[in-house]
């Protein structure tokens, strides 16, 4: 069997309960929508993300009133759109600086993060949140400032998340073959695109019994971080 020697991962689900995300953060951006962008409408990444909101929606003439109602709209549908993740980014991070916001991380996976870092293994994260979004989730979190054991962070500007092409290219930009790359996730659309691309996968399922570990006709399933060394072998 081939050795490992990076790891991907996801956070939703995987790294972060799924509540954190839509019962705190999501409520979190959307109070705060309409007062931030108002305020800082006329600085150039803000005033590029509500452009590029108005280009995708095919709404050129919102004014920002509707601009705000159309970002509102997309975080009740959980869109991944790139102007809504920038602009949820920044209100999210002003609310990690000012101590209104803690990320959330399983104990596990801090801990397994931490032993595959001082082991020499490369990390990464891909997740359908920004990059802003994922390094202040992992540097401001209740495991302690995480971020720094990451060697990148990607979200969909690699392609989306159950497409093998994204899976490719983030192999491509980090440098290590499919082969050698462990992705952790807990959607299976996300398992099958990364093993259509050639990764070795073990899909995470936090309803399971930490110590669980199954195989199954799609791959192996764990209950946790701690037991995916048992079955793929980690090599920096």
């Amino acid at each position: 069997m081939v050795s490992v020697r990076a790891i991907v991962t996801d956070i939703e689900g995987t790294t972060t309960p799924i509540a954190f995300v839509h019962q705190k953060l999501f409520p979190f951006s959307r109070e705060r929508l309409a007062r931030f962008c108002k305020a800082h409408a006329q600085e150039p990444q803000i005033a590029k993300a509500l452009q590029d909101a108005r280009a995708l929606a095919g709404k050129g003439d919102l004014d920002l009133d509707g601009v705000i109602a159309l970002l509102d709209q997309w975080i009740q549908e959980d869109r991944k759109a790139g102007p809504l993740k920038t602009i949820q980014g920044l209100i999210w991070r002003e609310g990690y600086e000012e101590g209104l916001l803690m990320g959330e991380v399983y104990e596990d996976a801090a801990q397994y993060l931490r032993r595959w870092h001082a082991e020499g293994l490369d990390l990464y994260v891909y997740s359908s949140g920004s990059e802003e979004a994922q390094r202040l989730i992992f540097g401001h979190s209740d495991q302690g400032d995480l971020a720094l054991l990451f060697k990148g962070f990607f979200d969909t500007r690699m392609g989306a998340k159950a497409e093998a092409k994204s899976y490719a290219n983030i192999s491509a930009a980090i440098g290590v073959i499919p082969a050698e790359i462990l992705f952790l996730t807990d959607a299976p659309a996300e398992v099958a695109a990364a093993r259509e691309a050639g990764f070795q996968v073990v899909r995470i399922d936090r309803a399971l019994p930490p110590e669980a570990l199954n195989e199954e006709a799609g791959g192996w399933t764990a209950g946790s971080f701690a037991v995916v060394e048992r079955v793929y072998p980690l090599e920096a």
